[in-house]
């Protein structure tokens, strides 16, 4: 079957880390960006045919130029677009729709037949971290295991989640780029905060893999990394403690942030949105734009 000369691939975005499960939970929305990749006429460099957005293509670039290096096809020049609603720098998981979405695009006009593992072991590679990886192409909630030697990734649990549930965020008026935000995590941690978080995600892993939701309630209690990001991020812990108070089961910084996330049952998301978007306001930090979501269980697809 001869390959196509364009394609277009749907991604959604993710929530990641989950309170204390740092570069190992992700959980995939229903909140999408699309990537259509087109063939250009030649062949040479792996770098786009169109310039694309300044922030999106070095990520374009460097997953091009791994597909190629690894995939040892011959180089050709193409185009891209990428479109949706998927926020950069908030903490949605952007920057993994964009690697994953080019990667998977350039595996279908090139008829290379790369499984999502290898997708997953690619973007990885890109991303540093598996959380969002493993989300974007898989969907569900996804618990992704690396190697402790080098960090590649190894493997993943994924748990599908039924739309019972709802995911409020809200995103302040300021931009987290993962790469920088990094910086602001020790290079250490309290041995008893270490234990503290252990026993908050494993508890939080189980009550979302038996569906056992009440269980979520008050589950987040993070020392891994957001008593060193949320200070930074204006209203951030006030919009998650708003939520709670307004019927929410828990909530947590959404990856590096800037955006907060609190799950609730979907009734209660009516209230919880807005007592998030007054606690932002009332600090200071304005919305910069707030959704109410579910899980998406179906990952990354070719439309």
């Amino acid at each position: 079957m001869r390959a196509p000369d364009s394609v277009t691939v749907r991604v959604p975005g993710s929530t990641s880390n989950c309170g204390s499960g740092f570069d190992t939970l992700g959980l995939a929305l229903r909140i999408y960006n699309r990537l259509t990749v087109t063939r250009q006429a030649g062949a040479g460099a792996p770098v786009p045919a169109t310039a694309g957005d300044a922030a999106v293509r070095p990520l374009v670039e460097a997953a091009a130029e791994m597909f190629f290096q690894k995939t040892g096809r011959t180089p050709f020049s193409f185009s891209y677009r990428v479109a949706g609603d998927v926020p950069p720098a908030r903490g949605l998981g952007s920057s993994a729709t964009v690697r994953a979405g080019l990667l998977a695009g350039l595996n279908a006009l090139a008829g290379t037949g790369l499984s999502s593992r290898l997708l997953i072991e690619l973007v990885t590679a890109l991303e540093g971290h598996p959380d969002n990886a493993t989300a974007s192409v898989l969907g569900g909630f996804c618990v992704a295991r690396t190697s402790p030697v080098n960090g590649a990734y190894l493997d993943c649990v994924r748990v599908t989640v039924p739309a019972e549930l709802a995911f409020v965020v809200v995103s302040p008026h300021v931009e987290i780029r993962t790469k920088e935000s990094r910086g602001t995590l020790p290079r250490t941690v309290p041995f008893f905060d270490a234990v503290k978080s252990i026993n908050a995600t494993a508890f939080l892993v189980a009550a979302l893999a038996t569906r056992d939701f009440g269980k979520l309630r008050h589950a987040v209690a993070d020392f891994m990394h957001e008593p060193y990001r949320l200070p930074g991020i204006p209203g951030g812990r006030q919009a998650i403690d708003a939520g709670i108070a307004a019927g929410a089961l828990t909530g947590w910084l959404s990856g590096s942030g800037s955006s907060v996330l609190c799950v609730c049952e979907r009734p209660a998301a009516a209230s919880v949105r807005p007592a998030m978007e007054a606690a932002l306001k009332e600090a200071g930090a304005g919305c910069n734009g707030s959704w109410v979501l579910v899980a998406d269980d179906e990952g990354l697809m070719l439309e």
